[in-house]
């Protein structure tokens, strides 16, 4: 069984990585090699030449107009990975040739199919619209991570660990005493985990962001759409306020977080994070005040997760872990990760 799901979309870049230019990133254990070509279109090929196994990504491998020229031998391939020409001769071998992987620019990401080409359905990608919505304003990262993909899912799912990990910037006492609700929809392959607190206290992530002081209503709803895409749809407003019956909400600030967890190797993660809100949308100081203490809270992800993988990488078999109410949403996510896992 695959240690992550094939025949999956994966988020291997933002579209603002990708110029016409070489640019390569590692996805379930898979070097891939992307451009931009002169239309705008991203392409995506294996990152190996196929004579000899050299990375077309290293130097002097360069682009030429659409054409990828191996930095080795020539040999030379167009945006759809057809070789083109060969040193020494006019004659082409037919096996010459990159097999393209499917590749869609969506919602400011560049999502990438591993798996079977033939099965790969682009309307099967989970969205992200508030990213590239304008009325809403966005910063985003990207961290590595040196830890497997699935403790990264468990950290996402269970925020109680913000009252702890995270005090000082998003963490407060009721994240982790406040109760969760769960739902799993097996057939939409969503797994929901809810947490809302009509009388929280604020914390400097919020408070410095909007304005508001004192005691809030906070409001956490995750929706995690496995193996890559997680949502935190976040809601802020004073304490008694509630979204009105015709479903709008002038009373309450909104953030939409969005985390894309893609596999780099079997224990290796690509974290991409982004903070969408829909006020203060030209505030540059604001924008940039969340972008430094996002960035500080997944690095602090990252630093525990990292202790975490050595910490699993030399236990003893059979190991046993304990769950709590808390864990029931990672719980989940394990079970039908493990499922896609089975079906790769």
């Amino acid at each position: 069984m695959s240690w992550f799901p094939r025949d999956q979309w994966y988020v291997a870049a933002y579209g603002s990585e990708i110029a016409h230019d070489l640019f390569t990133r590692t996805v379930c254990g898979e070097p891939i090699l992307f451009w931009r070509t002169r239309d705008g279109s991203v392409t995506a090929m294996p990152d190996r030449c196929v004579h000899r196994r050299f990375p077309l990504s290293q130097p002097s491998s360069r682009l030429v107009d659409d054409q990828v020229v191996c930095g080795y031998h020539g040999f030379t391939y167009d945006s759809g990975g057809k070789c083109v020409a060969v040193p020494g001769q006019t004659r082409i071998p037919r096996t010459a040739r990159l097999l393209p992987y499917p590749v869609v620019e969506q919602d400011s990401f560049v999502w990438v199919f591993v798996g079977d080409p033939a099965n790969a359905d682009a309307a099967q990608i989970p969205r992200a619209p508030w990213l590239v919505d304008p009325a809403y304003t966005t910063v985003c990262g990207m961290e590595p991570l040196d830890a497997r993909y699935g403790l990264l899912v468990d950290n996402l799912l269970d925020l109680s660990h913000e009252t702890y990990l995270h005090g000082g910037y998003i963490g407060t006492p009721e994240v982790a005493s406040t109760p969760i609700d769960t739902a799993v929809d097996e057939d939409a392959g969503v797994i929901s985990v809810s947490r809302h607190m009509d009388d929280a206290e604020c914390p400097p992530f919020y408070s410095k962001s909007t304005g508001l002081q004192g005691r809030i209503a906070r409001w956490q709803d995750i929706e995690y759409m496995p193996p890559c895409l997680y949502t935190l749809h976040s809601r802020i407003g004073p304490v008694g306020s509630v979204p009105r019956a015709d479903g709008t909400d002038p009373d309450a600030f909104h953030v939409e977080v969005v985390y894309a967890i893609t596999p780099e190797t079997e224990t290796t993660t690509h974290d991409f994070w982004a903070v969408a809100r829909d006020f203060a949308l030209g505030d540059e100081e604001v924008s940039a005040f969340l972008a430094e203490n996002n960035r500080t809270v997944v690095l602090q992800d990252v630093v525990a997760l990292n202790v975490l993988e050595k910490v699993i990488a030399t236990e003893p078999e059979g190991y046993q872990e304990l769950s709590i109410n808390i864990d029931t949403g990672g719980l989940a996510a394990r079970r039908m990760l493990a499922r896609l896992c089975e079906k790769s």
